[in-house]
């Protein structure tokens, strides 16, 4: 099963997270969201491994900017929703290695993770 690294190419967290696993010579394939697509099925397929309050990420620009009105109302449809129109809503970097999943970057947490 192939690794997949999940996220937005600019963002410094997963530029430190590609640099890691290069490092560590750990084949991935890099999936950009607005590049390589990001819909409902893609989606559906992440909710298999987190839940979407897993997924939401709440320190982003992208949901401070959400009104209170949807913050208050999130929920899995609404948030798939959201996560497709704003995909920096999804924390990153999202890893799926094996079936199981990793977000965001701590060194000691890939090591362990991918027990390099």
């Amino acid at each position: 099963m192939q690794t997949i690294m999940y996220g937005i190419p600019n963002c410094d967290t997963i530029k430190k997270a590609k640099k890691w696993l290069d490092d560590n010579n750990i084949p991935f394939l890099f999936h950009d969201y607005r590049k390589d697509g990001l819909d409902s099925n893609l989606i559906s397929q992440l909710y298999q491994t987190l839940s979407w309050d897993e997924l939401l990420n709440k320190r982003s620009t992208s949901y401070r900017a959400l009104t209170d009105q949807q913050k208050e109302s999130l929920n899995e449809k609404s948030a798939s929703l959201l996560f497709i129109e704003f995909p920096t809503l999804i924390k990153r970097p999202l890893v799926i290695h094996q079936g199981v999943a990793i977000i965001g970057f701590n060194q000691k947490n890939y090591q362990t993770f991918f027990a390099v």
